[in-house]
């Protein structure tokens, strides 16, 4: 089993900022575009670098995307910028209509999801956002997992040409990813090889995923570990040979239980070859404050449950 270092924590929207500014140095027709949070977005660098491609909206996300759609009309590749509750659902009308309905080329930058959000609590923690991602047609949607591939992610969406999600952190994590592997839309990642069962996570769980690996080779289960860091379009291809070879798949992810990563896995199984899944994600409920690793716990998104869903998965293959 290969081992993956932490190389030191970061957050993955450091990542994201890190990206954006190289993508506005290598292609002068990307602009960014924030609703008064341009310091926890960090776009600061490309502000300062950047100063006429640059517009800081105010708290008015709804005329930040109708804004963003206009430029992205003219030619100009905008990255919105807000948290995710702010930027999915208070804005869904206007994505709808004005982006993914008209496939214009805007990149939704969207900070601070699901529970790591931490002490902020419930109204700012998204765990519904994928879900409404994945409902709009034409819209690709990346959750990378590090500071490393957030910057990566951001390089390949502002090369697409495309209404792009792409979904990122406020919490420093573990940063394990090659840092100059390119990001390629629609590929799933296969960081462990294993013969026994098949974990599937994206962003944060990632690394969890990892652990919960390293856990279970001790108790002799091999775990292959895949990071599905485009959640729309699926790999297909790679999700369906590894559950071929495995015969059980458990998805971790950051998310409610609705509509996100795991619904859209279960689909894919149940349309071509129905395989034995095991769910580890937020349930039917909202978030709460507390510190981003007790919620991870508490809501039963760490290694541990991990492990555990995965040793309940491979009694249903038995």
């Amino acid at each position: 089993m290969k081992k993956y270092i932490d190389t030191g924590k970061k957050d993955t929207r450091s990542g994201f900022g890190a990206g954006l500014l190289e993508a506005g140095r290598r292609d002068s027709r990307v602009v960014a575009l924030t609703a008064d949070l341009k310091g926890s977005l960090k776009m600061g660098d490309f502000a300062a670098e950047f100063p006429e491609r640059f517009i800081q909206c105010g708290i008015a996300e709804a005329n930040m995307v109708g804004a963003a759609a206009g430029l992205a009309i003219t030619g100009k590749i905008p990255f919105i910028g807000s948290f995710a509750e702010f930027v999915t659902g208070r804005v869904y009308d206007q994505l709808r209509q004005e982006v993914s309905y008209g496939k214009t080329n805007v990149k939704i930058a969207s900070s601070h999801a699901g529970i790591t959000l931490g002490e902020d609590g419930a109204t700012h923690q998204t765990m519904e956002d994928i879900a409404l991602m994945r409902a709009l047609p034409e819209m690709v949607v990346l959750v990378p997992c590090d500071y490393n591939q957030t910057m990566q992610a951001t390089l390949a969406a502002a090369a697409y040409d495309g209404p792009v999600y792409l979904r990122f952190g406020r919490p420093s994590v573990p940063n394990f990813t090659d840092p100059n592997e390119p990001f390629v839309i629609g590929k799933a990642y296969i960081l462990n090889e294993g013969a026994d069962v098949t974990l599937l996570a994206a962003g944060h769980t990632v690394w969890e995923a990892l652990q919960a690996a390293e856990a279970l080779e001790a108790e002799g289960i091999r775990a292959e570990v895949i990071n599905v860091a485009t959640v729309k379009p699926l790999d297909e291809k790679t999700l369906l040979e590894s559950a071929a070879k495995t015969g059980a798949v458990v998805v971790a992810e950051e998310h409610n239980m609705a509509g996100g990563i795991g619904e859209a896995v279960a689909g894919l199984f149940a349309r071509t070859s129905p395989t034995p899944v095991e769910f580890v994600n937020g349930g039917d409920r909202f978030g709460q404050s507390g510190t981003p690793a007790a919620l991870m716990q508490a809501y039963g998104l760490d290694a541990a449950h991990i492990a555990a869903a995965a040793k309940k998965v491979l009694e249903r293959k038995k």
